[in-house]
């Protein structure tokens, strides 16, 4: 093989090598993307049904049951316009209340039912997950346009 092919077999191979490389590293990167969606988005099938996503917004006053086994917990997420009821298995943040922001991460199972796999509660009465900011902007303004009509 003269030194003219082996240095183009070299940088043929080098550029396979770095395509698979950037394929390898793009697939790990959309496994571990995780959206955000509001109750609304949710309701209205924006969200996917088999794979995780993040929602957040208010935990709705008076939501909050917690089960016999004493780490279940099930509580109302509500974006102002509407709400979807969220399940949790685990120890829930020191921050976590009633009436105020959530992030929550997981699934989508039976009849609408969020599986929490993850729950973020807002670090102190000044901050809320931009998420969840957000989710209530949406959902005030989906409200307003409702009541519009």
């Amino acid at each position: 093989m003269k030194p003219r092919h082996k240095r183009l077999a070299l940088i043929a191979g080098g550029v396979a090598a770095l395509g698979v490389a950037v394929a390898l590293l793009l697939s790990a990167f959309q496994q571990n993307l995780v959206f955000f969606y509001t109750p609304t988005q949710i309701l209205e099938g924006e969200a996917p049904r088999n794979r995780s996503f993040r929602m957040g917004g208010m935990v709705q006053p008076g939501s909050l049951q917690r089960q016999a086994d004493g780490v279940t917990v099930a509580f109302v997420v509500s974006d102002t316009a509407r709400q979807i009821k969220v399940q949790y298995k685990g120890i829930l943040p020191d921050l976590f209340k009633e009436g105020k922001g959530v992030v929550a991460q997981g699934r989508l199972g039976e009849g609408m039912l969020f599986l929490a796999d993850e729950v973020l509660a807002k670090h102190d009465e000044n901050y809320m997950p931009p998420e969840a900011a957000y989710a209530l902007k949406q959902g005030a303004a989906a409200q307003q346009a409702e009541d519009k009509k």
